[in-house]
Formats: C-alpha cells, structure tokens, sequence
C-alpha cells in the first residue's frame, strides 16, 4: 500500500509541474505587459523622455535619450493618434537576436492609428535584475 501511495504521489508531483510553470510564466507574461502598457501610455502621450527614462537599462544603453525622442517623434507623428489597440500575441524568451540573455516577454499589438489603419507594434519588456520588467525594444510595421 505504501509503494502505491508514493507512485500515485510521485505522479501527482510530476503531472503538476508543467501546470505550475505554466503559471508562472503566465504571471510573468500578466507583469511584463502591465509594464508594456504603462510605457506606451507614455509613448502615446508624446512623453519620449519619460518613457526613455522608465526604459530597462538595454534599451537606454542602445540609444541616447535625444536620440530617441527625435527618432519616436519622427517615427509616430505621420501616423497620428493611436484610435485602437489589440493585443495579439506574447511570447516568454530567454534569448532575443542582437540582445543579451535574459528574460524578456515579445507583446505583439494589432494597432490602428488616425493615418495608418492596420499597424503591428512590437513592445519587448526585459526583466531587470532588482526584478522589475522595462521595455528593451519597440518596433512598428
């Protein structure tokens, strides 16, 4: 009776493993795109120095400050006021091309902006050591 209590055990051990890491990174995925939706409230706002500033530490030593903002400012003003957007997909890595190992959430967003109706932007929060999640990377097509 005791083998079969601690096979039926081991089991159940084993069969909630998977669940549990799934719910970890779900909850990791849940933080890092609240910290991709308050970094692009900031973007939409046409605040680039704070949203340079609240940037992870990657991104910030990619590109300088005024860099940035010029280039976001050039880069969203044709497009207008962002009118809709969706969240398509996230994606849990541990390696990005061109980025330091790490861990990062790749969010994907079905967005419509006032002069380009269909838009996919592409926000990348890195978690950073002291464990907070910041955007490393933004891109739209």
């Amino acid at each position: 009776m005791k083998t079969i209590l601690t096979l039926f055990t081991a089991a159940l051990l084993t069969s909630a493993a998977p669940c549990f890491a799934a719910d970890q990174q779900a909850e990791l995925i849940r933080q890092a795109t609240g910290a991709a939706t308050t970094w692009m409230t900031l973007t939409d706002a046409g605040k680039y120095g704070e949203s340079w500033e609240r940037a992870g530490t990657f991104f910030k030593t990619g590109i300088a400050k005024s860099t940035w903002e010029t280039g976001v400012r050039s880069l969203r003003a044709p497009l207008g006021a962002v009118k809709a957007r969706e969240l398509k997909s996230t994606e849990y890595a541990t390696t990005l091309p061109g980025a330091p190992d790490g861990e990062y959430v790749v969010i994907q967003y079905e967005t419509q902006f006032e002069n380009k109706k269909s838009a996919v932007e592409t926000v990348t929060p890195m978690r950073e050591k002291d464990g907070s999640w910041k955007v490393s990377g933004y891109f739209i097509r």
